[in-house]
């Protein structure tokens, strides 16, 4: 007979599979001997008391043996034939697209500007080391898109858009550790994102699918119908097919300003910017565990939400045990990101606080049409760049000197590795933005005891949260309603915000394309 049941244990017996089938037997009124297999299906940390629990839900099989249970692997059926479409950009939107195209038996050939994942490597860690960005391989661009060296944080909301189940066995029969298929919050670290990126890459390459790096798309080229057909790359090359998938992330603003030159009607669309906070990861534990962290425990995090002034302020991309990132893509501007390793065993914590960008925010900006967000995200980031002098170097304040408007004297160890300036991001934040965060920040302050200390630092300016362009499509075929065979598709789009979500929208978007 099989059960689902939920348990609920302490920390000291929640990994102890003894503890767990006398728990399970305890609750069906059986003998623990009678409990024939056990297997975990969903397990999340309830800290919300003083006596922290481990919340699970098992599927348990009683007097019969449980059917075999084997990892997912990657399969998909080698391509042959005439069907092609162009995938543009090989981040988790571009890959997953392609991946599902496979299994229509159409060949995808993928475009990415930047290159692929080990040799992105060296260009990271050139920004780290001497400040330098090359505009076609960084944070943002290249294999993997941003996930790949931003965290691997797979939890979404995103549960109507298609299998989200499905999505995380892609990633483990791709190298993922099969616990997050288990876990409530699923993240993989950016230590290990790269072989599974790699992994996808090969599976693709296998089926009989094609991906170029160093292959940036600088027009899209239509047939005399108005179909879109494929793309001119920046070295003038022809890359023909049935269709085009353009998945080019948030930050591929040429890509914006080409449609909108081409007069491809694009969108407005809501985003947010603000600034990087980060505290001692100690200081997070014992907030979120009311005392020092228990060793089964993993690093702690907190969401946080408040409203000012008729304008939401919240966490985003919250990072325990994670580093501050350079997540620019050109060297005059400074924009900052987080990310953990697998193991997020870094001292400190990071995450981003931001305010919602109104019309009132974009007016200097107006004359930019659609593109007025990015307009305002540019004078961010290059304002930043010049507070910080150069180099990648960071403008940065003590979270207690932002509170009082004062630029602060020093400021404490940080996991930001191109360096800090000392700036007055409270002078160099729009005023209505500035305000909202100092609100927000109070308003945390009473939901966290102790989150409010000089030994916090921020760290400016966090302004990809999302993209503030939309590129439209029909909410049937999900072509774009002016340009057949062209499909809008991720974070870039507009129409995701995150891996896993990034990742079923190109699924939805491949589904589509076949069809």
């Amino acid at each position: 007979m099989r059960t689902l049941l939920e348990l609920a244990l302490d920390l000291d017996h929640a990994d102890d599979l003894g503890a767990l089938r006398h728990a399970a037997a305890l609750q069906l009124g059986r003998a623990a001997h009678d409990v024939t297999e056990l297997r975990v299906r969903r397990r999340s940390i309830d800290a919300r008391k003083r006596t922290i629990t481990v919340r699970l839900q098992v599927e348990v099989w009683c007097d019969e043996a449980a059917p075999p249970e084997e990892l997912p692997r990657p399969e998909y059926p080698v391509v042959h034939g005439d069907r092609r479409v162009v995938v543009v950009g090989a981040g988790p939107a571009g890959l997953f697209a392609a991946l599902r195209l496979l299994e229509h038996g159409i060949r995808p050939l993928v475009l990415d500007r930047g290159k692929e994942v080990q040799a992105r490597r060296r260009d990271i860690a050139a920004i780290q080391q001497r400040g330098e960005v090359d505009p076609d391989s960084n944070y943002c661009f290249g294999e993997g898109g941003a996930g790949t060296f931003s965290d691997g944080k797979l939890y979404t909301r995103a549960t109507k858009r298609g299998s989200v189940a499905g999505v995380l066995r892609t990633l483990v029969a791709h190298g993922a550790p099969a616990d997050i298929l288990v876990d409530a919050h699923p993240h993989i670290g950016s230590n290990r994102l790269p072989k599974v990126v790699a992994a996808m890459r090969a599976s693709i390459l296998a089926a009989g699918g094609e991906i170029r790096f160093g292959t940036r798309a600088n027009d899209i080229i239509c047939d005399a119908a108005g179909h879109a057909r494929g793309v001119v790359t920046a070295a003038g090359d022809e890359v023909l097919g049935d269709a085009v998938v353009l998945a080019t992330g948030h930050s591929a603003r040429d890509i914006f300003a080409l449609l909108q030159q081409r007069g491809v009607r694009l969108e407005a669309k809501p985003f947010a910017v603000g600034v990087r906070v980060e505290h001692p990861q100690p200081l997070i534990d014992r907030i979120q565990y009311h005392g020092p962290r228990h060793p089964r425990l993993a690093a702690a995090s907190y969401r946080l939400a408040a409203t000012v002034n008729a304008r939401g302020v919240f966490s985003f991309c919250m990072c325990p045990g994670g580093f501050i990132v350079p997540a620019a893509t050109a060297d005059d501007e400074i924009v900052v990101n987080g990310m953990s390793l697998a193991r997020r065993d870094s001292p400190f914590a990071n995450s981003g606080i931001v305010v919602a960008v109104e019309d009132a925010d974009l007016e200097p900006f107006r004359s930019h049409g659609p593109l007025a967000g990015v307009a305002l995200q540019r004078s961010l980031e290059t304002a930043a760049s010049r507070a910080g002098g150069g180099r990648q170097r960071a403008p940065a304040q003590r979270l207690t000197d932002f509170l009082a408007g004062r630029q602060s004297v020093d400021l404490p160890a940080c996991s930001y590795h191109p360096g800090l300036a000392s700036a007055p991001l409270h002078e160099l934040l729009p005023p209505a933005l500035a305000s909202r965060l100092r609100g927000g920040f109070e308003r945390f302050g009473t939901a966290l005891r102790g989150y409010l200390t000089a030994e916090a630092v921020l760290v400016g300016v966090e302004t990809r949260t999302s993209s503030p362009v939309r590129i439209p499509r029909d909410t049937v075929t999900l072509a774009h309603p002016d340009v057949a065979g062209l499909y809008p598709c991720g974070e870039g789009a507009g129409f995701a915000g995150g891996i896993v979500s990034a990742a079923l929208d190109g699924i939805r978007v491949a589904d589509a394309c076949a069809a």
